[in-house]
């Protein structure tokens, strides 16, 4: 079964690289011990064929017959099983829009599927939940084998979620929804606790020695990004200001309410942005106002954001390993149809959280490049 090995072994690297929190380097390794397996396996029967057609008298025909039985003989049932999950489709469906973030899930979708050999369909609302709603029907309607889906609105999402469950196609939620995938009767979820992360983040603040921070959130009904700012709250020490303050399609905006935010309160020294984009247009608009804060940070990865912290400009971020949250949904989904594995034993398969500072900005910022963070 060399197909399942060559799977199982992936998936083991990735349990590897999630203990690490970070690295995505197994590529090579699991890619040589597959050449090594072929080759091996090719020794075998070229030799075995030599052997049943009597060596340098045997025509091609024969050796080619040979080599066939031989190759046969070998591997056993494993024609059947490497042809296996071929016809799949998977489905995998963002509650928002291909961006800097969004694109490194994306990458990350795809070389799981070609990595297994399977159809995926990347879908995107738009930060519509009624549009998102729209493409998990259209995903059953399709007769998916299987439906990877973001949560960013529970309250819409779940009901056409559990009846994709009961026209028994298996869901994974990834990115968003760590508090609400067991109601859906999903597999697992793959992402990171978003309450957790805002800890950490709240709890680096007060070494910065911030007394009022502005949480500023890009999407307005993302639960996902209020916990981060709740998390924030819990541990930092001074005042949290939870506050949408425009898309990230829409940067100048964006940009234009966090200066009328810090303009309207004198008090606010620290701004936490809950995304990578919104970060930096806070940036810009406290260097714009000639405000000097104690601390800016943000959440997850774009070449910007990285740039800021190599710079010393921003001070942190905080990476939840979105190339995983591509990779992972497929690999698990694939191997749930194929051999009717589960992973996670019940909890979440979590991606994050990391911390990228000036520390170690200079080393993700060449996988950044690379396309993998």
């Amino acid at each position: 079964m060399r197909k399942m090995r060559t799977v199982l072994a992936s998936f083991a690297a990735f349990s590897l690289v999630l203990a690490a929190c970070g690295g995505d380097d197994d590529d090579d390794a699991d890619d040589t011990g597959v050449t090594e397996e072929t080759e091996t396996e090719t020794a075998t029967a070229a030799d075995t064929a030599t052997a049943e057609t009597g060596g340098d008298t045997a025509t091609a025909a024969d050796t080619a017959t040979a080599a066939d039985t031989a190759t046969a003989a070998d591997t056993g049932t494993d024609t059947v099983d490497a042809s296996q999950g071929t016809d799949l489709t998977f489905h995998m469906i963002s509650h928002s829009e291909s961006g800097p973030f969004w694109s490194v899930v994306h990458r990350g979708m795809d070389a799981a599927c070609e990595d297994l050999g399977v159809e995926c369909v990347w879908m995107e609302s738009f930060n519509d939940p009624g549009v998102q709603v729209q493409l998990i029907e259209q995903a059953v309607g399709e007769g998916s084998d299987g439906i990877a889906s973001a949560l960013a609105s529970p309250d819409q999402l779940i009901p056409p979620l559990q009846a994709a469950v009961a026209a028994g196609i298996p869901v994974i939620t990834f990115n968003s929804g760590s508090n609400d995938y067991q109601e859906i009767g999903a597999l697992t979820h793959v992402g990171q606790t978003e309450f957790i992360a805002g800890q950490g983040a709240g709890q680096r603040f007060n070494d910065l020695g911030a007394t009022k921070i502005l949480c500023g959130r890009q999407e307005e009904s993302n639960v996902a990004l209020e916990e981060r700012c709740d998390g924030l709250a819990d541990t930092f020490e001074g005042e949290v200001i939870s506050e949408f303050v425009g898309l990230d399609a829409d940067q100048t905006e964006q940009q234009n309410q966090i200066a009328a935010a810090l303009a309207a309160d004198p008090a606010i020294d620290g701004f936490m942005g809950t995304g990578p984009v919104i970060a930096v247009s806070g940036l810009n608009a406290a260097t714009d106002a000639g405000r000097d804060l104690a601390g800016i940070a943000g959440f997850d990865i774009t070449p910007d954001i990285i740039d800021a912290i190599a710079a010393g400009t921003i001070d942190f971020t905080i990476d939840q390993q979105q190339y995983l949250q591509g990779y992972l949904p497929i690999l698990l989904l694939y191997l749930n149809v194929t051999n009717l594995n589960t992973a996670g034993g019940g909890l979440p398969i979590l991606t994050g959280p990391g911390f990228v500072d000036q520390s170690n900005a200079d080393q993700v910022a060449a996988l950044v490049e690379a396309g993998t963070r």
